[in-house]
């Protein structure tokens, strides 16, 4: 990268992108074309194992400390780090870890290039991503026989979490969303000891890790006979997913995807009870780029894994979110979580 000699990386994800080591202590050091990993006794195995092909180091101290001393020791004078992910102590940490004559002038904030990397998935990234999706499916497949008025939205999410495991899922992506009645109006109402209602909403956010890479999906069911006005909402809601899974295309802006969706609520005055993006990239993280959301100008490319998410929150009534992973092909829109989206009464 221009203006640097070297860049030191630390975020864990961006790590093993690059390298594949898969350990929670890692610094990897880029400089002069080589990579060299910085880890510790507990990763010794581990560490050659996986991240093949890059020299490894296990050092006696902190990763970061070792690799800012091997840094200096190597003669670089400026060293790229990603800003995004490095916090002010881990900068001063980092820093502290120099002699005083290179301190001042050694590291320089730079824009995060491995996360834009990891936003076009390859082949291989594609498949993981494609059976987290699927596992997730079968997931919500499984919970539509267990469902029932009265289960307390953490037995929900307990039992969601443990067939996951059973799965063979890592772990859950993010803390499962189970929010049912009034709290389904709370876009991210995190599982509590509330009951399923006997009439209304349940709405189900989750999603696994398989072999590293996330899946994230949202279905919202209706226990009981709905009423005319939540079938009108989710109908709409329902619509403003589908157009936004159609517009969807290589060349696309985010911007132009999130109108697609909100633009149909809009219509139906429905668009101010629709309060976050329309959606964002999937990978090794939950969260990551591009972000779909109001006059985002990033275009979309083919290999790209994100989800599209609109949403209707009536507080203290009722709310619902419909999400889907969508792989951006040369064609349009995959569908990686082809799970039903129709109206489902329990």
């Amino acid at each position: 990268m221009a203006g640097v000699d070297a860049m030191l990386l630390t975020h864990l994800p961006d790590v093993r992108y690059l390298c594949g080591f898969t350990g929670s202590s890692a610094a990897l050091v880029l400089v002069g074309g080589r990579a060299t990993l910085f880890t510790d006794g507990r990763y010794t195995v581990q560490a050659r194992a996986e991240a093949a092909g890059t020299k490894v180091v296990i050092a006696k101290k902190p990763a970061v400390v070792a690799a800012c001393e091997w840094l200096e020791s190597a003669g670089v004078k400026r060293c790229g780090f990603d800003a995004t992910h490095t916090t002010v102590t881990g900068l001063e940490t980092m820093r502290k870890s120099l002699s005083a004559k290179v301190r001042r002038g050694m590291f320089v904030a730079v824009r995060p290039v491995v996360a834009g990397m990891r936003e076009v998935k390859d082949a291989d990234e594609i498949e993981r991503l494609r059976v987290a999706a699927q596992v997730g499916c079968e997931l919500f497949d499984g919970m539509l026989t267990y469902l029932e008025a009265g289960l307390t939205e953490v037995e929900v999410a307990a039992t969601l979490e443990y067939a996951a495991r059973l799965a063979g899922a890592e772990g859950m992506s993010f803390d499962t969303i189970v929010a049912s009645g009034e709290r389904s109006a709370l876009p991210h109402g995190h599982a509590t000891a509330a009951r399923l209602p006997k009439q209304g909403f349940v709405t189900l956010d989750f999603g696994v890790i398989l072999d590293g890479y996330c899946s994230d999906m949202t279905r919202t069911v209706h226990i009981g006979k709905g009423l005319p006005m939540e079938r009108d909402v989710y109908d709409s809601v329902l619509e403003a997913q589908e157009a936004a899974v159609a517009a969807v295309a290589p060349g696309v802006t985010a911007g132009e995807v999130d109108e697609a969706a909100r633009s149909v609520l809009r219509r139906v005055k429905l668009d101010k009870y629709f309060s976050h993006s329309t959606g964002h990239g999937v990978g090794l993280e939950i969260h990551e780029g591009p972000r779909l959301a109001a006059k985002q100008t990033q275009v979309l490319e083919q290999g790209m894994v994100i989800t599209i998410e609109p949403g209707v929150y009536l507080p203290g009534r009722f709310g619902l979110r419909i999400e889907d992973m969508v792989l951006v092909t040369a064609n349009g829109g995959e569908i990686l979580t082809p799970s039903v989206k129709a109206w489902i009464e329990l």
